[in-house]
């Protein structure tokens, strides 16, 4: 329903896509709040902001890989122990709505670079006007890119629900929203990217919520060689000023790994978003959004 009524309000009424968006935000947290309060209250374990618990969705284990690659883990192998139980996390209790998310994302890859529909829509993207002339009509296209777009997030917000938290709450997106726009951000509008910005934040958000502090101090060693690395590259690029500050970052986050035991929670909780931040500062320099993205467009006129 969002999808659909941000779609009527940028493509046929050329509303804003930022004034939408916002507003619809913000009509969604009071309209969701109101219609939990009518629907769970009285009801045994729900109220105003919760719903009842929820049956978990089936989940998957591998055990053919799940055993062998556990028993890799318990081995304590430098790398290769941490790099099997990466690997064991896909094949054992994999919820079923992941696994449909990553059918999705391979659909999609196809849809839209396999495609006549997907050449028509990335058209619509690049230049309205254009693919308006080859008689695309852009506002079907919109509609549907809108729209199917809107389903995605509704299926994200149906996950933190089934899956991760096996009840609804109140404001339990925590502000996910944003950090999928800046995995889509950080992916440059393609698939491919989107999946590998959609792992490194959800990779962070996931330390946070299994481990606390202790998880997070861990993550700070990785951070420190990245930004070292980091640093050398920018360098070989002749980005003296960002190799600096890279290095000096580096240093930085290497000096409170070393000089700590734990993160703080309360500095836990900053980490998905922390790292969103440094992503996009580093990154956001080389990508390219699709031309038409988030412009106004009018049938017949020129873009």
């Amino acid at each position: 329903a969002g999808g659909l009524l941000h779609a009527v309000a940028t493509v046929y009424f050329g509303v804003d896509h930022i004034v939408s968006g916002v507003s619809i935000n913000i009509i969604a947290a009071g309209a969701v709040q109101y219609l939990a309060g009518m629907a769970f209250s009285g009801v045994p374990g729900g109220g105003q902001t919760q719903s009842p618990p929820i049956d978990r969705l089936p989940s998957i284990t591998i055990s053919g890989l799940s055993e062998p690659l556990g028993e890799i883990e318990q081995e304590n192998w430098f790398f290769v122990s941490e790099f099997a139980a990466v690997l064991r996390a896909f094949v054992t209790n994999m919820s079923s709505l992941t696994l449909i998310a990553i059918g999705l994302f391979v659909l999609t890859w196809w849809v839209l670079w396999r495609t006549a529909f997907g050449l028509r829509l990335r058209s619509v993207g690049e230049s309205p006007g254009a693919a308006e002339s080859l008689g695309v009509n852009v506002y079907r296209y919109k509609f549907i890119a809108v729209i199917a777009s809107g389903g995605l997030a509704g299926l994200a917000g149906g996950f933190l629900a089934l899956v991760a938290a096996n009840a609804f709450r109140d404001g339990q997106t925590g502000g996910r929203g944003y950090i999928g726009l800046a995995a889509m951000i950080f992916g440059n509008w393609r698939p491919g990217g989107l999946f590998a910005g959609a792992t490194l934040f959800g990779y962070t958000d996931t330390l946070r919520l299994r481990g606390g502090g202790e998880t997070v101090h861990a993550l700070l060693l990785l951070v420190a060689v990245f930004l070292v690395m980091l640093a050398i590259w920018q360098w070989r690029q002749h980005g003296r000023r960002s190799a600096l500050i890279a290095a000096i970052l580096g240093v930085i986050v290497a000096g409170i790994f070393f000089a700590s035991d734990e993160i703080p929670n309360e500095l836990a909780t900053m980490t998905p978003y922390v790292t969103t931040l440094l992503v996009l500062a580093v990154f956001s320099q080389n990508l390219r959004m699709p031309a038409a993205d988030g412009k106004i467009y009018r049938k017949g006129s020129v873009g």
